[in-house]
């Protein structure tokens, strides 16, 4: 659908207060996010559209322009600026929304006797006869959050989600940044009488990973040693995202020693069989809860 009730997804009054929406904001956030819902498959976009809802509807200046303009908000400024020019010229047409956002109609205001190319160029407006005309408008962009754990980016697939009712299958390739952007031509909110649909823009969010932290397209990874493989080397096994690999461990490896292992990182976006570093920080443990024996061999090495 081209027009999303943003006061209806909310569960608020038109006339609510900021006080009202952030408390339904905070309602609705817990109780529909997709952490708390793993098994509600919906959960995912109704999380989604109430924070859409909330990031316009808590914003004073946004709310008056989704008030006065419906979906089309997003056009405030060009409309008021083109009315603005029509008065100037002698005249303006005042533009409305009807209370679903969908239908647009126009009265006059002072000498109506020209009317804005502006609006015949960017919208495709048709006047009729009655005073009364219906344009062509652009659908509204969406925006939306697609959540992917750090080892799901780092491999391309397939991802199916929902928005506005439609079922989209988009491939996610390897080596996706978090926060980054994309765009998919179309796939927004429905036009207005025959308009072109909007577009849907999906923001990346990477969770962070319990074993490796990212940064760029070089992984790091802490690795635990005992003191003795610290003192006398030997061999250690670690997980990479890859499998597990082998590492040799010097004679005299102090803790917080770094090892860097050449393309066992992160795939790097949309360049196949291109990988940045592992970057391994060993950290030295110190045995505890010694025996007599024990104690006196670190003794004899002391005083050696």
């Amino acid at each position: 659908m081209a027009y999303i009730d943003y006061y209806k997804i909310l569960g608020v009054e038109r006339n609510a207060t900021q006080d009202e929406i952030k408390k339904a904001f905070r309602q609705l956030a817990r109780k529909y996010h997709p952490d708390l819902n793993p098994n509600d498959p919906t959960a995912k976009d109704k999380f989604q559209q109430i924070n859409e809802a909330n990031e316009v509807l808590s914003d004073p200046e946004k709310r008056k322009k989704y008030d006065a303009y419906g979906e089309n908000w997003k056009h405030a400024d060009e409309f008021e600026a083109a009315k603005a020019q029509q008065a100037a010229n002698g005249g303006y047409r005042e533009y409305h929304y009807s209370t679903d956002g969908t239908h647009f109609s126009e009265g006059f205001g002072g000498n109506a006797s020209g009317f804005s190319d502006f609006f015949e160029e960017l919208f495709g407006h048709r006047h009729s006869n009655n005073g009364f005309g219906h344009g062509k408008f652009r659908g509204q962009d969406i925006q939306g959050k697609l959540q992917l754990s750090l080892r799901e980016a780092a491999t391309t697939h397939k991802q199916t989600f929902s928005i506005n009712g439609e079922t989209l299958r988009i491939t996610v390739p390897a080596g996706i940044e978090n926060g980054q952007v994309i765009k998919l031509k179309g796939h927004g909110g429905k036009g207005v009488n025959g308009g072109p649909a909007g577009d849907l823009y999906i923001t990346f969010v990477i969770a962070d990973d319990p074993v490796f932290k990212r940064k760029g397209n070089d992984l790091y990874k802490d690795v635990n040693i005992d003191l003795y493989t610290a003192v006398l080397g030997g061999e250690i096994q670690t997980e990479t995202l890859n499998g597990k690999v082998k590492l040799k461990v010097l004679p005299g490896t102090q803790s917080e020693t770094k090892v860097r292992l050449k393309g066992k990182g992160f795939p790097v976006y949309k360049q196949e069989n291109c990988f940045g570093d592992l970057i391994i920080r060993y950290h030295v443990t110190i045995p505890t809860n010694l025996n007599e024996k024990q104690k006196s061999l670190f003794t004899q090495l002391k005083q050696s």
